[in-house]
């Protein structure tokens, strides 16, 4: 009996028929919505005997394969006993740009359309029509075909003999996935304490398709704990993909040496790991266009081969393997990723590509995201970056910039340009002392923008090489994109100078919008050491009454941490006064116990000061955290911290930053960590304003504002003593908040046998 294939008419033809090269260049793409509008605009022509939104379904039997197509057709057009299929496509390029050959794609899905047409009606022949509707001028232009059935079958034959290859290759890696899947056992000989109750955990809101909030401590081995009974659900038929969100490199390795593990263990799986487009690039400039870059031209004529290449030798698709397919294949590495993000089992990934507007993978479709689960690595970090992902701000110069820039080039986008440039300047005259707060859009500006970036569009489909054009241009659509959004966890507030003002729609409280992004999926999986206090994350997350929470004590005994708390002020006004004493202190915890420590400190300046006036003990070496490092600086600096240094070492570090979270010392390779002050953010505009808003909603502003991320950073950095069941060392937490009612409650219990030291600058003995 054949193997059923199932697949859509779209990505059949897009495989089939994909060709020419990557060009980044400007151009408009016309929003979903918007296209549905121009596509009813044209359906509403239609006559009373006419048809829209068809659905359209054949078997088509190829060598040991049937194949299973599926499709909805815009419009199914009857006039007697004549039938034409009616494919709908809007354009932003002017009418005279387009012709019959444009989006050879396009005619492709009109004519599989065409072919089930013809063997559901039993018909001879049909017409089939491709209908372009220009989104400005709502002008229409129509190309037209008529094909015998023999024709399409022949053309359906085309289409199939392309995408055979990827098929069989599919069929048979997910045969061998699922049967994996069901045979694979646990990658470790025994479960830690709490993994199992983990495990199972994440299992259940697989099964039963809802959303788990997971506290679990540092060290059990969360990573494992959530991808091993995924897979296992999935070997069970409880869906088909996993994208693994996290925030840093160093977690998306984890990830990778948890599949590596499992592929010991008998598991048959495709991952895919997405490093951003400027760190994968080969060329010097991320430019992409075929012109300047040698992997963008002919992109399309050579990624079925390169992808079929990979796919049949590779199953833990790393940034390396794709690197080396990609100088194989000649293809544009990070384009490559994506496409692979597609087909792959497993995403592993940044935040951004599920759920910032602006960059997410918009092609994973609905019946995709169904059998999909999201598991979401460290998301305490998710809170922030939410923040930015759905805030957007603009500033005065670049209108003023391109007002004069164009004023004798286009006088169209000068005089958009113009008119915002006078509506920041009629916003710095209404500030009072440089900042305004408003609690609403300013419609006249979004019609303004609007406005500004229909002319911009014009300009850029022409030229497309103004970089200040079209970053602004960016910016504004974003502007009007989160504007969208705004309700009332939003604010805006603007700041002015002498010479800049800035307006920025800000997201206070993200839970609502990561609420609707979470929709779709079969199962979510927030999971997280510091989700400390439960509820204010669940509330910054999204929580809804029907999801599912757990949280795991730690396996490990707290005895193996020694605690200590030094009450000395590192509040900003006291630094200089307790100085001395912090240096004394911090001098004496490496010649008590000499090692491998880890300082950390609650920002930048205040870590170079302490380091300035630190003297290092005899036999010991100091580093320290530079801002921006690259990753190959960042595993230079964790490889100095090895087991059998004959020097101590000390490593000065940001809290919150790149060393703070997700790395492993284990044993021998550190010895204690000290963290400086209780971690709280800036006090700045924006912060300010949150506390505003979350005392005006009912909630202690100070504390969800300051007090939680802060203590959330401090958590994370202590984290990182603890993390085998062998491990043992020093916990040194400097500031005398910690002994703060508000502060103290939020010490984990693993901490909370901690003892003070009456002397700060000395140690009990």
């Amino acid at each position: 009996m054949d193997e059923i294939i199932n697949v859509s008419v779209r990505p059949l033809v897009e495989y089939a028929l994909r060709s020419g090269s990557i060009d980044h260049r400007f151009r408009t793409a016309t929003t979903m919505t918007e296209g549905t509008r121009l596509h009813q605009m044209v359906q509403k022509t239609y006559g009373e005997l006419d048809k829209k939104e068809v659905p359209f379904d054949t078997r088509f039997h190829y060598e040991e394969m049937t194949f299973h197509i599926e499709g909805r057709c815009d419009g199914l057009l009857m006039n007697g006993d004549h039938y034409m299929i009616d494919e709908i496509k809007s354009t932003s390029l002017p009418l005279s740009d387009v012709n019959e050959q444009t989006h050879p794609v396009y005619w492709a899905q009109a004519k599989c359309y065409g072919y089930m047409a013809v063997e559901k009606y039993n018909l001879d022949q049909i017409t089939i029509q491709l209908t372009y509707i220009q989104s400005e001028s709502n002008d229409i232009i129509r190309f037209q075909h008529d094909l015998t059935a023999s024709d399409l079958r022949a053309f359906m034959l085309r289409m199939i003999e392309q995408y055979a290859p990827f098929a069989k290759w599919k069929q048979k890696h997910t045969m061998m996935r699922n049967e994996s899947c069901k045979a694979l056992s646990f990658p470790f000989d025994t479960y830690r304490e709490g993994q199992r109750k983990l495990a199972g955990s994440v299992y259940k809101t697989v099964q039963e398709e809802a959303t788990l909030f997971a506290m679990a401590p540092t060290g059990i081995g969360k990573t494992i704990s959530t991808l091993f009974p995924v897979m296992k659900a999935i070997g069970e038929g409880l869906g088909k993909k996993i994208f693994y969100l996290t925030a840093k490199t160093i977690t998306r390795e984890t990830a990778q040496e948890a599949f590596q593990l499992m592929e010991e263990k008998g598991l048959h799986t495709s991952s895919v790991t997405i490093t951003a487009r400027d760190k994968i690039c080969f060329k010097e400039k991320t430019i992409c266009q075929k012109d300047y870059c040698e992997f963008a031209d002919g992109y399309y004529d050579r990624i079925n081969e390169g992808m079929l290449d990979l796919l049949n030798n590779e199953t833990r698709i790393t940034r390396s393997v794709i690197e080396k397919y990609s100088q194989k294949h000649r293809l544009c590495p990070f384009e490559l990723s994506l496409d692979l993000s597609y087909t792959a089992d497993v995403v592993i990934c940044d935040y951004n590509y599920l759920f910032n507007p602006r960059v997410s993978l918009k092609r994973l479709i609905d019946e995709q995201k169904k059998q999909t689960t999201v598991l979401v690595d460290e998301a305490h970090n998710l809170v922030d970056r939410a923040r930015e992902m759905y805030s957007a701000e603009l500033t005065k110069s670049p209108f003023l910039n391109l007002k004069r820039a164009y004023k004798n080039h286009n006088n169209a986008i000068s005089d958009a340009a113009a008119e915002l440039n006078r509506t920041f300047l009629d916003y710095r005259k209404s500030t009072q002392n440089g900042s305004l707060v408003l609690s609403e859009v300013d419609e006249e500006l979004i019609v303004q923008l609007d406005t500004f970036v229909q002319e911009s569009e014009k300009e850029l489909l022409q030229q497309g090489s103004d970089e200040l054009l079209l970053e602004t241009y960016f910016l504004a659509q974003n502007f009007i994109r989160i504007a969208k959004l705004y309700d009332e966890r939003f604010i805006t507030y603007v700041e002015a100078g002498k010479l800049e003002v800035k307006i920025k729609l800000f997201c206070f409280d993200p839970s609502n919008l990561l609420q609707k992004m979470r929709k779709g999926f079969r199962a979510n999986v927030f999971f997280s050491a510091t989700f400390s206090p439960f509820s204010y994350f669940q509330n910054m997350l999204g929580w809804r009454g029907e999801d599912y929470a757990v949280r795991i004590p730690s396996p490990f005994p707290r005895e193996h941490a020694e605690v200590l708390i030094a009450p000395l002020s590192t509040k900003y006004r006291d630094r200089e006064r307790t100085l001395p004493s912090l240096v004394s202190l911090l001098e004496n915890v490496v010649e008590r116990k000499p090692g491998n420590y880890l300082f950390f400190f609650p920002s930048y300046g205040y870590m170079e000061e302490v380091y300035s006036a630190f003297t290092a003990p005899a036999q010991s070496e100091t580093m320290i955290q530079k801002s921006g490092m690259t990753e190959e600086e960042r595993e230079g600096f964790l490889s100095e911290f090895s087991s059998d240094r004959e020097t101590s070492l000390v490593g000065f570090a940001v809290v919150g930053g790149i060393f703070s979270e997700g790395i492993d010392l284990k044993g021998e390779r550190l010895t204690g960590v000290v963290v400086v002050g209780v971690g709280l953010p800036n006090f700045d505009t924006e912060r300010q304003l949150m506390k505003t808003y979350f005392d005006q909603d009912g909630k202690n502003g100070f504390e969800y504002t300051y007090v939680y991320p802060g203590m959330n950073r401090v958590l994370q950095a202590g984290g990182r003593l603890i993390r085998t069941e062998s491990d043992q060392g020093l916990l040194l937490l400097v500031d005398n908040r910690y002994l703060e009612k508000r502060y103290n409650q939020l010490l984990p219990y693993e901490w909370q046998h901690y003892q003070v030291l009456k002397e700060p600058s000395m140690f009990l003995q």
